[in-house]
């Protein structure tokens, strides 16, 4: 049975809702890559990995090939021959958990018969068919990337969250186990037609990943998304990837990908700190825990898990999301209207005790219902007298803003 709360164990390692989140240093040996500063040499890999376990970190990701839309490439071969001196200098002489960052099979299956505990694939399985098949034999962790035909492909939470979903089932059917997944959604430009303010959706709605109930990874040091926003280069970013990883983990993230280890330890458990547990009551075989769900795509999610079927789900989705809306400077004619409207379709309404006496001829009004109660509410007004069809109008767009990516960061 699935479990809306993660709570699990990554190579010895607590990982869920209810731990501290962690800190993933990135030994970067990949001269192509786009934060020069970040590239050591295999030789000081050693030094490099005791320093950032040191100062916080408890994974290491190890990645020899750049994936910097403008790196330059590389072959399979000069990966491995850059990757296999590093592993085996770490092996047996760090205490953390060794990632490979790869997208080939050959590569994962030599690493991990070298001692690499988790395979980091940016690619979610979509590079190279056979990676399915290689974690599942070896039984180990692995990060997956929301990618479809290239990694990093998906433009928007709504796809983030469909690719996701898409590659756990793939992973599952493949034979890899559940809890054996770690979930990144791809912040950074990884195609041409990735925009800044498709990751500032990405980091505003990180919370919305929950749904699919696995470990998160935020992978956002010093990416392009930080310095657009700035104007500033790779080197001058790391304020900005602070600011990012504290909303990250406040929002559900469980790891932290960083190049900056004991300033992005300090921001993860402070943020950790604030971030509220969730709410869940166990009693002998019984357990009751709060769903949070802010999309009704993903209330349909949540639904088809417990084995709903799309149909069903899609009929009950727009019952699943609550809000509240405050509409201003009515008449008390107009309020009284809404009032009983929103009632007579399950809602509630709140205003002035004043306005219900007809004492005042001006009002607020607080609406309360789902989605479905404010839709059949806009299409009983529309039909009424007064400004009443265009509050309707209001309604609808107020609600639609919600969700609007134009609305929300362009305007």
């Amino acid at each position: 049975m699935s479990k809306m709360v993660v709570d699990t164990e990554i190579c010895g390692i607590k990982i869920g809702d209810r731990y501290p989140a962690h800190v993933m240093g990135i030994i970067n040996f990949s001269p192509e890559s786009f934060y020069g500063n970040s590239v050591i040499s295999p030789d000081s890999a050693l030094e490099t990995a005791l320093k950032m376990v040191e100062e916080g970190a408890t994974f290491l990701d190890l990645g020899a090939r750049s994936t910097w839309i403008h790196a330059e490439p590389i072959s399979r071969k000069q990966e491995l021959e850059r990757i296999l001196p590093v592993l085996e200098a770490l092996e047996g002489n760090v205490d953390a958990v060794i990632s490979v960052d790869t997208m080939f099979s050959e590569i994962a299956e030599e690493v991990l018969k070298r001692g690499a505990d988790i395979i980091n694939d940016v690619s979610g399985f979509t590079a190279d068919p056979r990676m399915i098949e290689v974690v599942a034999d070896y039984g180990c962790p692995a990060v997956v990337m929301a990618s479809n035909k290239l990694p990093g492909d998906p433009l928007g939470m709504d796809a983030i969250i469909e690719s996701l979903e898409s590659i756990i089932q793939a992973a599952e059917a493949g034979g890899i186990s559940p809890e054996k997944l770690i979930l990144d959604p791809a912040s950074g430009r990884w195609i041409e037609e990735k925009l800044p303010v498709h990751d500032f959706e990405t980091l505003d709605d990180f919370e919305r990943l929950k749904i699919l109930e696995k470990p998160l990874l935020a992978a956002l040091s010093r990416k392009s998304f930080i310095g657009d926003l700035l104007g500033k280069p790779a080197t001058e970013r790391l304020y900005g990837s602070l600011a990012a990883a504290a909303i990250a983990v406040y929002k559900g993230a469980h790891i932290v990908r960083t190049h900056d280890v004991p300033e992005t330890a300090d921001v993860v458990k402070l943020s950790g700190a604030i971030r509220s547990r969730p709410s869940v009551v166990k009693e002998g075989r019984y357990e009751v825990s709060v769903v949070e769900v802010k999309t009704p795509q993903d209330a349909a999610m949540a639904m088809r898990k417990l084995g709903v079927t799309v149909t069903g789900s899609k009929v009950m989705q727009n019952k699943s999301i609550h809000l509240m809306l405050k509409i201003r400077n009515l008449t008390t004619t107009e309020a009284l209207i809404i009032k009983q409207e929103i009632l007579a379709r399950g809602g509630d309404a709140a205003l002035t005790r004043n306005a219900v006496s007809h004492e005042t001829e001006m009002t607020d009004v607080l609406i309360m219902g789902t989605l479905l109660q404010f839709e059949r509410l806009a299409r009983k007004l529309e039909g009424q007298a007064r400004s009443l069809p265009l509050i309707a109008e209001m309604i609808r767009e107020c609600i639609a803003n919600r969700n609007d990516l134009e609305y929300r960061y362009l305007r």
